[in-house]
């Protein structure tokens, strides 16, 4: 007899979408999976963080997300970067994630560093930064980005590095500049 809970003698692992798409965070959902995803990847299991990520940046980054698709409709957030501006067209990328089950996907994370650095482009960037854990430096070398200098933050060794632009073209976005400003932290925790 088969068992009523598992029939086939073990729990059912979920399938995971084999599509989705990266665009800038615009609906409540994105958003609370956006900064959800944030805290379990850079707070719960990297522990760089004691709860929360946020920061000061965060009132005027532009949330991008990664999100999967069931069906062509989207489903979740298994992916994250923010972008925002520092001063006179310089834009820093940052908390790039993705969820733990799609992480043997590479694509997500290009699709996030693609529509971040467009979208940043876009906006008027003309020098774009990230700061990124070492481990992951030739990932970005990669696509297109060049070692700048080396830091310590939050105890561990990261890399600071450029994007070539000229790989990178402008993508007109729907955000206006600041992005999240009116987005309180309470509203995202």
């Amino acid at each position: 007899m088969l068992d009523a809970i598992h029939p086939w003698g073990r729990p059912l692992r979920p399938s995971l979408a084999s599509q989705f798409m990266a665009r800038v965070a615009s609906e409540p959902w994105q958003l609370e999976g956006y900064f959800r995803l944030r805290a379990a990847v850079f707070a719960e299991e990297q522990e760089l963080f004691a709860k929360s990520d946020l920061d000061e940046h965060d009132a005027a980054a532009v949330p991008i997300v990664a999100v999967s698709l069931n069906a062509g409709m989207p489903e979740r957030v298994v992916g994250v970067v923010r972008v925002f501006e520092t001063e006179g067209g310089t834009w820093y990328g940052g908390r790039l994630g993705v969820d733990r089950e799609y992480r043997q996907r590479g694509a997500i994370g290009t699709a996030l560093i693609t529509r971040a650095v467009c979208t940043a482009h876009g906006l008027g960037c003309t020098r774009f930064l990230a700061t990124v854990q070492e481990q992951n430096a030739r990932y970005f070398e990669r696509h297109h980005f060049a070692r700048v200098d080396t830091l310590l933050v939050l105890g561990r060794r990261h890399v600071l590095m450029e994007a070539d632009l000229a790989r990178y073209p402008a993508v007109p976005s729907a955000v206006e500049p600041p992005g999240l400003g009116q987005l309180s932290v309470r509203e995202v925790a």
